[in-house]
Order: C-alpha cells, then sequence, then structure tokens
C-alpha cells in the first residue's frame, strides 16, 4: 500500500529531506536549538533544518561558543549555514574563560564570563563522519519520516539548563514535617516547594537548592547540588516521604547552619546563603540560639509561617516571638505569612523575588563577598619592571583576602603613564585564581606619570555601579603626577567611590592625601620601598571592611 503526505512547498525543506534519503545520510539531524552540550561525541555531523537563520537562537562566543550554544545558531552566525539549512561539523573543545560577543551575518551572540566546555562548527565535510547518537541510528525529522508536522515543542529559555543567573544564592529550604501538619498539608507543602523551584529556574549557573526535613530530629533529604537540573529537583521533591514528630525547628535551623553550607557539600564560594523555613502553626523547641549562630555565619533565613496559630492556641506558643528572633532581620523582608496551605499558589511569584533579592539579602552581605575593588597601577619609567612585579605581588595579595566570584567581590585593574590601559574590568574574571593570574600577566608599560587624567579613566571604565559602600579604588604610584589629581579624585568620591591611595618613593605626601577618602590618615599609605608593601596588604583589606561595614 502506498503512502501519500503532502508537503508544504518550501524549497529548502524538500532540500533538507532529501539531503537527509541520499548523500548526508551519516549526519544526525538536529533541531535549531539543539546546543553543543546535547551532544555525545567529540566530533560530529550533524544536519541542520531550514529556517534557523530567522530564530533568535541563543549564542555565546565568537569563532568558539560555550557548550549551552544553538550549534544552527552558531553555524548561522559564523556564515557556514544558510536559511536553507544544511549539514554542519561540530568540533567539542575544553571550557575557557570570557566567551566574546559580536554581531555577524544577523546573529547577535552574547558574551559570557566562562563555561565548562565549549564548541566550534565548520564546513569540512571531508572527514570521516561520526553519528552522535550512541546507537548509530539516523532518525529522521518528524515531517520526513511520516508526512505529519510534530507538535511544536515549548521553548525552552537558556535559564532552565545553565539556571537563573540573576539569582545565583543556596538556597536550604527547610520544610515542616511534624504530626501538627498532617499528611494530607504535607502533600499540599511539598507541592508548593516544587513550584517554588520550578519558578527560582535552579541550574549549575544559577540557584541551587537543597532540603531538610524539620520533626523530632531534622534529616537532611539532598544537598545544595545532588540536582542542579529542574526536573531532577521536581522529582526529589515529590518524593519526600512524610515524618511526622515534634516540630523541632530550632534544631533543624542549627543543623543546616552547622552542616549545609560548606564547600566540601557544594556551597560556592561568594553566593549569598539563604534558609527557607516552612512551618505549619508554631516550633516545639527554641529558635532563637539556633538563628544566632545562622546569622553569624552570613546565612540570611527567612520564615515562612502558614496557618498562624488561633488566639485558642497562643497559650502552647512557648514563644510568640519566635518569627522576629529566627530571621536574617526583623524588617518584614524576611517574614512571609500565608493563611492555609489551600492558597499558596499566588504567592510563589513574591517569595522567589524576596529569595532573589541579591541587595536585599543583609546577613550573608560581608566586605569579602560584595565589594568592587578596582586596582590604580603606576607604570611610570621611574618604577621599573621589577618594582613593578613588586606591585603586582602586593595587589594579588590583597585580591587573596575575597571572595570573587559571578556573585561576589570584584576586581578590575587599569595601568597608567601618560595613557592609561584597561588591564580586566570589574566583570572579566569570575574567581579568584583568574584575578591574580590576570594581575601576574599584566605587562610593564613604562612612561610618563598623569595620575589624575588615570583616576577619571578609571571612574569611567571600571565602575557602572555607584552603589556607596561597594566601589573601591587603590592608587599606587611612586611619584609626582603631571597633572591635578585634586578634582578628579573629589569627582570619584563624590560618586561614591572609596579611595585608598598607597605611595612609594618618591610619591608626595600631599597628592596622596589630595586623593584619598576621609579620614585621611586610614586611607593614606606610604613605603620608601617597593618591599614595604606587603605590610600594607592587611590594613587594606580591614580598611574596606571597615568602610564597607560603616556603610551598610
Amino acid at each position: 500500500m502506498s503512502q501519500i503526505f503532502v508537503l508544504l512547498p518550501l524549497t529548502g525543506l524538500l532540500l533538507f529531506a532529501a539531503s537527509v534519503s541520499s548523500g548526508s545520510s551519516a549526519a544526525d539531524p538536529v533541531t535549531c536549538e539543539t546546543r553543543g552540550s546535547d551532544l555525545k561525541r567529540d566530533e560530529v555531523l550533524v544536519l541542520c533544518p531550514p529556517g534557523c537563520a530567522q530564530l533568535r537562537l541563543s549564542v555565546f562566543g565568537t569563532g568558539v561558543y560555550a557548550a549551552i550554544s544553538s550549534i544552527c545558531g552558531a553555524a548561522v552566525h559564523k556564515g557556514i549555514l544558510s536559511s536553507s539549512g544544511g549539514p554542519v561539523r561540530v568540533h567539542k573543545q575544553h571550557g575557557r574563560h570570557n566567551y566574546i560577543s559580536s554581531y555577524a551575518n544577523g546573529v547577535h551572540s552574547q558574551a559570557l564570563p566562562r563555561w565548562t566546555s565549549s564548541f566550534s562548527v565548520s564546513k569540512n565535510l571531508d572527514a570521516p563522519l561520526e553519528l552522535s547518537s550512541s546507537t548509530g541510528s539516523t532518525a529522521l525529522p518528524e515531517v520526513v519520516r511520516t508526512g505529519k508536522k510534530a507538535a511544536k515543542k515549548p521553548s525552552v529559555k537558556k535559564s532552565t539548563s545553565g539556571g537563573n543567573k540573576d539569582c545565583q544564592m543556596d538556597i536550604a529550604v527547610v520544610i515542616d514535617s511534624s504530626k501538627n501538619i498532617g499528611q494530607r498539608r504535607f502533600n499540599l507543602q511539598k507541592n508548593f516547594v516544587a513550584k517554588l523551584a520550578a519558578m527560582l529556574r535552579v541550574g549549575p549557573t544559577g540557584p541551587h537548592v537543597g532540603l531538610v526535613q524539620a520533626s523530632d530530629s531534622p534529616r537532611t533529604e539532598f544537598m545544595l547540588t545532588n540536582y542542579t537540573q529542574p526536573k531532577e529537583l521536581l522529582f526529589a521533591i515529590k518524593e519526600l516521604a512524610y515524618l511526622g514528630g515534634d516540630t523541632n525547628i530550632g534544631k533543624a535551623i542549627l543543623q543546616t547552619a552547622e552542616s549545609f553550607f560548606t564547600q566540601s557539600r557544594g556551597a560556592r564560594r561568594g553566593h549569598p546563603r539563604v534558609m527557607m523555613v516552612l512551618i505549619d502553626g508554631w516550633p516545639s523547641d527554641d529558635v532563637e540560639q539556633a538563628a544566632i549562630l545562622a546569622r553569624e555565619t552570613g546565612i540570611n533565613v527567612f520564615m515562612v509561617s502558614v496557618a498562624k496559630p488561633a488566639a485558642e492556641e497562643l497559650g502552647m506558643v512557648r514563644d510568640k516571638d519566635f518569627l522576629k528572633k529566627a530571621v536574617c532581620k526583623d524588617n518584614g523582608f524576611f517574614s512571609y505569612s500565608i493563611p492555609s496551605w489551600f492558597s499558596t499558589t499566588k504567592h510563589v511569584r513574591p517569595l522567589t523575588q524576596r529569595l532573589c533579592s541579591l541587595d536585599a539579602l543583609l546577613c550573608s552581605k560581608t566586605c569579602y563577598n560584595s565589594v568592587n575593588i578596582g586596582f590604580l597601577i603606576d607604570g611610570s619609567s621611574s618604577v621599573g619592571w621589577q618594582n613593578f612585579q613588586l606591585i603586582l605581588d602586593f595587589l594579588g595579595g590583597i585580591v587573596q583576602s575575597f571572595d570573587v566570584s559571578d556573585a561576589g567581590a570584584r576586581i578590575g585593574a587599569v595601568q597608567f603613564t601618560y595613557d592609561q590601559r584597561l588591564e580586566f574590568g570589574l566583570f572579566d574574571h569570575a574567581t579568584k585564581e583568574d584575578a591574580v593570574g590576570a594581575l601576574r600577566r599584566i605587562s610593564y608599560m613604562s612612561g610618563g606619570t598623569a595620575t589624575g587624567s588615570a583616576i577619571r579613566y578609571a571612574v569611567q571604565n571600571l565602575f557602572r555601579q555607584r552603589e556607596r559602600g561597594h566601589n573601591f579604588l587603590i592608587v599606587v604610584t611612586d611619584g609626582q603626577s603631571y597633572d591635578d589629581v585634586r578634582d578628579p579624585a573629589m569627582v570619584a568620591r563624590g560618586q561614591g567611590i572609596t579611595i585608598f591611595s598607597v605611595g612609594v618613593a618618591w610619591a608626595p605626601m600631599d597628592d596622596l592625601r589630595a586623593m584619598s577618602s576621609e579620614p585621611k590618615d586610614s586611607h593614606t599609605f606610604f613605603t620608601r620601598e617597593f618591599t614595604g608593601l606587603t605590610e600594607f596588604i592587611q590594613p587594606l583589606v580591614r580598611g574596606i571592611c571597615r568602610d564597607f561595614t560603616e556603610n551598610n
């Protein structure tokens, strides 16, 4: 029996079907949205469908693309794929830092600080071909195989695989599994937590979520890095078993604070730490001392109270102020009330927004993970190459004290003579190791000394965010400036940038004090020898932390 089906009159689709059935049989058909990370082999030939050039696909990088990029989108960006589709060879590569954005062939690729793996694409079709499928099959697209257009799958935003990059929190969820809540409301609580997790959009570069059940004794169900894909996390929540027992919330907070947020258990350096505690009614034990420990270790404790005790039950509550004593700060932001487990859906979005509000998370904000530090480095001829290396060692020592990360402290550097050179920006290096490495690779310029112009340049090119108490500029110079430093320094300080000046050898004290923030004595440093710079590392770190604390 013959089979008849209708093909849409698209030349590109006909060519695509023909190429599948003939000469390109070893190529594996993919969709426009297929990412480099979806492929299993290191080198493979894929077949992109027609029409990818007309879609807005996620592409990160130029020439070499982050593995979360669309393969076909990258091929269009590189100019080796047209609107009619066709074969593309994909070469997997190691991860790298600083994927560069660019606009080419109608595709605007995005920048990305780093990713764990990469790929490149080429039109080289002569090399031996491999299948990306482990079975070796070359499955055809639904429209070619059956003549029927496959149902359109819902588009997946890049944040569902990489995570919500605007919410890079480590979140411990403590749920109520006591006899007070009962099996039915426990199931409603699980549904609520699952919706919350879906709204958060967990992922490798987004929020991480772990979970603890509060009962007679707390039980850790999974840690922060056990489930970094949404589907896996939702399944783990669904499988939680009800425990019963007392509502020992204090014990659960204490255990979570002591053991949950360690690097060995998946906590990330520089990422805000959040503990969200769900409680039905009131706790059976004391929460105050546990909450103090949590706050002192920088954990933002949120209390979500569902079904508060009725008036006739208040006599049974051992501490009526337990909510105020548990939260990070009693300002209304860290406490959230839901009247019933049957009305939780409308509270998912507002609670998610609170958990992801980086600027409002007070407990985890410290000078070590919340400051932007710019280095303004004198590269004039009087410094000399050997002393220049001592300056870089000194600045590297300062960086070692801070938690540099995507969500933590940021480091940038400008070198100056008569001219200025942006060595790297605050958002170029997302780890401490990378920032220190970038410092050590700075090449010595040699030239004159125009410190005033350099301050003006650093303000314009380093500091995008004007948040007082967060931006610091450390100026290191060994001599007299050929231009005025007072006005540029005054403008910088007026924009909320705290300036520390570090002088060596022939640097005049008048210039150093003119640049420094108030009080001058605690923001101005001077040494006769470059070898003496190391003595200023800890005083500078303490000074940054003091200023940060006073301003926040």
